[in-house]
């Protein structure tokens, strides 16, 4: 259940429309709902505690699996976002669950509204070093885009060509919250924090020659930046800055 769930059911308790024993019933439905297979436990008040519902990762999951889990995220009235999705496992979970969506340069399956209702403040940007780094820049565009929020992507503007990125200082600018995503050296997170008063989430991804080890040399660039207003997430995870942007956003 969702925070509007929620406020729709006192307003109609409010205006007579919904009596009072029915929205309690409706209210004391259990906090996770169990798939047929048991194989997971759905939390479906987590966007009542924390403003964003459940998000299914997919690496390791059955197709089956997937779908069980969006079938019950539906099932109580809430869409469902499944995030590292493979174009095998979309097809197979998509015959299971018709009618979602799948983008597969940023490997999310989507089951909801084509267009989600904006409730961020501003825009969130999305900047990538280079094109190696475009599919979890895309993750990271494509949540916070399915969390309700307006998204610019700039791609292939990394340090290695700086007037690339220097070109769109006014959109890094006028943003509210900047992804940084960048492999190799991780340099982007930091110049980009030294051009801007706001907040910028640096993503490392594994994107490097050898000893880059598999972006672990990008992570603590990163976390070693002297761009005091930069933060890290871990190694290729632009779901969790995509959550994190989204809930500074709404601020």
């Amino acid at each position: 259940m969702e925070r509007e769930q929620v406020r729709a059911l006192l307003e109609a308790v409010r205006r007579g429309e919904l009596d009072t024993g029915d929205a309690l019933e409706e209210l004391s439905r259990p906090p996770a709902v169990e798939t047929p297979s048991r194989a997971a436990r759905v939390d479906i008040q987590r966007a009542l505690r924390q403003g964003l519902p459940e998000v299914i990762f997919g690496l390791g999951k059955q197709p089956e699996q997937i779908a069980e889990i969006a079938r019950a995220l539906a099932e109580a009235g809430q869409s469902a976002l499944a995030t590292r999705i493979e174009l095998e496992v979309a097809e197979q979970v998509l015959a299971l669950l018709p009618a979602g969506e799948y983008d597969a340069d940023a490997r999310l399956l989507w089951y909801g509204p084509a267009e989600v209702e904006v409730q961020g403040k501003g825009t969130i940007a999305v900047v990538c070093a280079g094109t190696s780094d475009l599919p979890v820049a895309r993750e990271a565009a494509g949540v916070a885009r399915r969390f309700g929020n307006k998204v610019e992507l700039l791609a292939d503007v990394g340090v290695a060509g700086l007037h690339r990125l220097l070109g769109e200082s006014r959109l890094l600018r006028s943003a509210r919250v900047v992804i940084a995503v960048a492999g190799m050296e991780g340099a982007l997170a930091s110049v980009v924090g030294g051009l801007i008063d706001k907040p910028v989430i640096a993503v490392p991804t594994s994107i490097g020659y050898g000893a880059s080890f598999g972006g672990l040399s990008a992570l603590l660039a990163m976390l070693n930046s002297c761009a005091s207003n930069v933060t890290v997430v871990n190694i290729d995870n632009g779901f969790g800055a995509a959550t994190v942007a989204t809930l500074i956003n709404r601020l």
